[in-house]
Order: C-alpha cells, then sequence, then structure tokens
C-alpha cells in the first residue's frame, strides 16, 4: 500500500485502490451498518473521513489513539470533501484513555485552557494550525532573503556581546555554586544569551552586501505580560552600500508582504480558522482585501518622523499613562494611537532622538532636536513589529561617540570594521512572533509559540 498524508489524501484527483494513511483519531462515530473516523496527521486543517464495516471497531479505538488504516481511496459523496477512506484494515498503534486525556472529543477549547497542558496543546486544532503557519512563515522568509541574493548567516547564541541597548541579558558561564562565589566564568570572560545578532551580522556585512540571521534570541526582563517573551525568534537582515532608510524601509515592507502572501495562498484554512474563532473582531482588511486577495495595506503617507508622532500624542484627545515629551521612548499605548490615527494600517516612525538611542545608529548631525536615522514600523494590535537604523560608518563619530559612553575598548574591534573599507550600509530586525500576532489577531503572545514556559506564566 502507498502511504498518503492526510493532505495527500484530501487533495488526491483520482481514486487509488491500495493505500495507508496514519494518524490520531480525531472522532469516532458507529452506527449499525458503518463505522465512521476522521484521522489527523498534522498535515491539514480538515482530517480525513474513514468509512469502515463495524466489525473493524476495536474497544481501544477511541479519541486520540493513532491508527494506520489500509484501504481505497474513492470520491466522497459529501460536498464537504473530495476523498474518503474506504478501510479494510484498522491497526491502532497507540491507544489514548480518553478519561484522563485533558483535550475532549468534539469540544472547542480556549486558549487559556490548552497553555495548561504545553506538552499536549499542538494537538488542539488551534495550535495545530498556528505550527503549520509558523512553517510556512519560516519558509517564506528565508525564500525571500535568498530570492533577494541575501546570504544567511547563522549568528552565535553565546557571546560575550551585549549589543547594548538591544535588552537585558541572561549570564552564562558559571558552571558551580563555587565559581560563583570566586567570580570565575566558564570562558574567562562574561558570556549571554544573545540578544541580537546585529554586530555579528555587521562584520559579515563588510564581506557580502546583503546578508541575514533567524534564530532565537534571548531577552531577561522579568516581566509576566502578554507581550513578553524570555525566549523568541528574530529576523535581522544588514544592507551594505546604501545611504538612505528609504531602502531599508523598503525591504521592511516587501518581507511583511511576501511572507504573509505566502502564508495566505499556502494555509487559507489555518489562518482562516484563527480570523473566526480566535480574533473575529480583527478579521485583517489590513492583511487581506476584496475577496481575500493578499494586498497588505500600507501607506505611503503613514511615515512620520519622531518629533510628528509626538505633537500626535500631545494634541490626542486621550490620557496615556506615560506622558508624550520629546527625547522620551514611545511606549506601546503611543504606539497603538499613532497607528490608529492613521487608519489603523502599518505606520513607520523615523529619526529618533540621538540619546535615546544605541551608539551604532547614524548621527543625522540635525538641531537643535538631534536625531539619528532610525526607523520603527507600527502595526495595528501589536505596536512596534521592526525596528532598525542606518549605522554610523563614519570613523570619527564613532570614536567619539563611544569614547563619551566608555566602550572604547570594549568595542575596538567594530572600530577596526570602519578602518578597513567601510562603506554605508543599514539594517533592521523583526520579531517573529510579533508577526504572527499581527498577522493572526492573536491577543497573547505565548500562543503564537510552540511551548510556553514551563511556569505560572503559562496561564496569563
Amino acid at each position: 500500500a502507498v502511504r498518503l498524508r492526510v493532505r495527500e489524501a484530501l487533495g488526491a484527483r483520482e481514486p487509488a485502490d491500495a493505500v495507508r494513511v496514519q494518524g490520531w483519531v480525531r472522532s469516532v462515530r458507529s452506527q449499525k451498518e458503518v463505522l465512521f473516523l476522521h484521522i489527523n496527521d498534522g498535515s491539514s486543517l480538515e482530517s480525513l473521513q474513514v468509512v469502515a464495516d463495524p466489525s473493524l471497531e476495536k474497544r481501544d479505538l477511541t479519541f486520540g489513539s493513532a491508527v494506520e488504516v489500509q484501504g481505497k481511496l474513492v470520491k466522497s459523496p459529501h460536498r464537504m470533501q473530495n476523498m474518503e477512506l474506504q478501510a479494510e484494515t484498522i491497526r491502532v498503534v497507540g491507544p489514548c484513555d480518553i478519561w484522563s486525556f485533558p483535550l475532549k472529543m468534539k469540544e472547542r477549547h480556549p486558549l487559556e485552557y490548552v497553555r495548561q497542558f504545553p506538552h499536549l496543546r499542538c494537538r488542539n486544532n488551534t495550535l495545530g494550525a498556528l505550527l503549520r503557519i509558523r512553517s510556512e512563515a519560516t519558509a517564506g522568509i528565508h525564500s525571500f532573503f535568498q530570492d533577494n541574493g541575501y546570504v544567511h548567516i547563522h549568528t552565535p547564541i553565546i557571546t560575550s556581546n551585549d549589543c547594548e541597548g538591544a535588552g537585558e541579558l541572561f549570564q552564562i558561564g558559571v558552571s558551580s555554586a563555587k565559581e560563583s562565589a570566586e567570580k570565575t566564568h566558564f570562558f574567562n570572560v562574561p558570556a549571554f544569551l544573545t540578544v541580537s545578532g546585529q554586530l555579528h551580522l555587521e562584520v559579515m556585512a563588510g564581506a557580502f552586501t546583503h546578508v541575514f540571521t533567524f534564530g532565537p534570541t534571548f531577552r531577561a526582563e522579568n516581566s509576566q505580560s502578554r507581550r513578553h517573551l524570555a525566549e523568541f525568534y528574530m529576523v535581522e537582515a544588514e544592507l551594505s552600500f546604501t545611504e538612505s532608510l528609504q531602502d531599508i524601509m523598503q525591504v521592511m515592507e516587501d518581507l511583511f508582504k511576501t511572507v504573509t502572501s505566502t502564508v495566505l495562498s499556502k494555509c487559507p484554512h489555518d489562518v482562516e480558522l484563527f480570523h473566526k474563532y480566535i480574533a473575529p473582531a480583527q478579521k485583517v482588511m489590513r492583511v487581506t482585501g476584496k475577496n481575500c486577495s493578499p494586498v497588505i495595506l500600507f501607506s505611503s503617507s503613514c511615515r512620520i518622523s519622531y518629533s510628528e508622532a509626538v505633537e500626535i500624542l500631545k494634541q490626542a484627545p486621550q490620557t496615556f499613562t506615560f506622558k508624550p515629551e520629546w527625547g522620551c521612548d514611545l511606549q506601546t499605548e503611543h504606539e497603538k494611537y499613532l497607528v490608529k490615527h492613521c487608519g489603523e494600517v502599518p505606520v513607520f516612525v523615523v529619526n529618533y532622538p540621538y540619546d535615546l538611542k544605541p551608539f551604532y545608529m547614524r548621527d543625522n548631525e540635525d538641531g537643535p532636536q538631534h536625531t539619528v536615522a532610525a526607523v520603527d514600523l507600527l502595526v495595528p494590535g501589536v505596536g512596534e513589529l521592526c525596528g532598525g537604523s542606518l549605522r554610523e560608518e563614519r570613523l570619527p563619530f564613532l570614536e567619539s561617540r563611544l569614547q563619551r559612553l566608555g566602550l572604547t575598548d570594549a568595542y575596538q574591534w567594530y572600530l577596526d570594521l570602519r578602518k578597513f573599507g567601510s562603506v554605508p550600509h543599514g539594517g533592521f530586525g523583526m520579531g517573529f512572533e510579533r508577526y504572527l500576532q499581527y498577522i493572526l489577531g492573536v491577543d497573547n503572545i505565548k500562543d503564537v509559540i510552540p511551548f510556553p514556559r514551563f511556569s505560572h506564566s503559562c496561564l496569563l
């Protein structure tokens, strides 16, 4: 018998005499003259209907059990599906105790409930759909960069580079309590879990004009909020020979449009599940246009400076928890208001205060409100999705700033990059989980990761 995935069986155009399908039982319905099963193997949101003689029913053939079914693939008489499997043999590979199994047949469990079972929640339809979407989005990101000539770089996860200003760090390398007391480090220097691969990418951008990385990053903020993850995935890119923030913004926009179009075309039913049951109020005109064609709504008019953003916030009819002032960072409440003010479409905010941003961002040499060439992409429901800048490629400017910050010795290697063939360049980073939050309308970021943290934060 030819082994078929459920997705392949459902999409088959012609019947087949000898096929074998393996998966887990999603429903069992036994009638006097016929036994109906629905089998799913994770390849599709839709399950494959199996029609069998009641004599093939077994005591351990229950919801959740793992089975292997052999038989004939035939046209289904029902309008809702193309094919069904007429079973000749059913083998229960792994039984399931339905009384203690926390997921119940035909129940739509809320995400708050399944979050309590991180080891089992992938068997839930919603989380299964999420993981297929993550997989296609990941493939879409790699395809976008490779199709546009970028070289994929594996940047280090363990690093002594703290990527100034990128976030709180997890320090590692102390291998025993005794060594901890003696302040002895495994690596002889303080080492951290990476908060960003940017500075490593800048090294590579000195030899390759376009580079990107896509991997795990870590932030040690002690927060249990719906927006915080200690471990998440970051897409980062660096472009050499660019002197314009517009170039960086264009790559951000193109990446978003391309990947979202890929997800909508490859996982339409999975995305629809979220828009129908999880976030019906956010059914994404921001992602789709008429007839569900993948039209990503970016507006050229929604590109404002940080100074303009502050003035918009000061004139807002609502009161903010954090008062908007020039020179202060934009908070999530500010970002969401700016998106709303601009018509609930993505908004680029450019040219942030010089003293607010890290040393590597390019000085705009303006005044009296001194700024750097930085950009954030704000999106509805989430706030900041991408952040980037032109990098300071001018050695005197960089030396002066590092000296004022007392970082010259720590970043001597970074100065070397400006001494040997330095070129204007820039880059950006995008939080992958925030991207998924945005296109799916999910409120809690812990619902777009495969495994929530095994702590009380799982219950938020």
